[in-house]
């Protein structure tokens, strides 16, 4: 890639980057909404509380140990830390958001969210390492990691102070998820990732977040599983589709 074509494109994402923290910050503080806590399943199944939105996070465990037990088969060996990061921090959201549905509180959502910007991060460096500079995402990924951290605790942070504020956090989660696109549409790879992989992957969270916000609608249809369970399981699925973007196909020589 040339070296103007490649101005170009930090160009476009850093313009992008920036409208969306403008965006965000110029908008007032808001706290977490005490409803989110009450989800549409309550059931107690063999003594557990919520069942259903606490065994669901199992796939995440499972699709995290999978990228863990796959870091020699990388289709960019170089990329190691970023998938490990990312598979670590999927392995613990499903501990942490079992934790938080056990007993669902601004206190304990924030072991939920604490791994989940693990995770934003990680493949949101391992993205820009590979897709758009790699220098830039070789250097990002502790900074983004330790901005991912700081999002939960200052959000917790103004909570206890009777002054919530999910901005920032909301910039940790949401954004990448925006600026992925772009990246993606506005050139070639470092031949670490698949695109058809991170497309899918896109789709699916997509399609997680639309569970999310149909909780009990999706409750009251199935009378098996809630939106917010079935956002679990979804959610599972595109952070295997992640991994998969990174990972030689079974066929490749070692």
């Amino acid at each position: 890639m040339s070296e103007r074509r490649q101005r170009w494109r930090l160009g476009i994402v850093g313009a992008a980057l920036a409208a969306g923290l403008v965006q965000a910050f110029t908008q007032p503080p808001f706290a977490q909404d005490p409803a989110y806590h009450l989800f549409a399943d309550t059931r107690v199944i063999a003594g557990v509380p919520n069942f259903w939105n606490v065994v669901t996070n199992l796939p995440f465990l499972l699709v995290g140990a999978f990228g863990l037990a796959r870091l020699g088969r990388l289709r960019r060996p170089d990329l190691r830390l970023e998938v490990l990061a990312f598979s670590s921090g999927v392995a613990l959201v499903a501990l942490g958001s079992a934790f938080y549905h056990l007993a669902p509180s601004n206190a304990s959502l924030v072991w939920d969210r604490l791994p989940m910007t693990v995770g934003f991060m990680a493949l949101f460096s391992l993205i820009v390492r590979d897709r758009l500079q790699e220098s830039l995402g070789r250097r990002a990924l502790w900074p983004l990691l330790g901005l991912g951290a700081t999002s939960v605790a200052y959000w917790y942070a103004t909570e206890l102070q009777g002054a919530g504020d999910l901005r920032f956090y909301f910039v940790v989660q949401f954004l990448p998820m925006l600026l992925i696109p772009l990246i993606l549409l506005t050139g070639p790879g470092g031949g670490g990732l698949r695109s058809a992989w991170l497309w899918a992957t896109l789709a699916i969270y997509l399609l997680a977040k639309q569970a999310e916000a149909h909780d009990r609608a999706l409750y009251e249809a199935t009378a098996l599983l809630s939106g917010h369970s079935l956002k679990h399981l979804i959610a599972a699925c595109a952070v295997l589709c992640a991994l998969l973007a990174a990972l030689r196909p079974r066929h490749a020589a070692d």
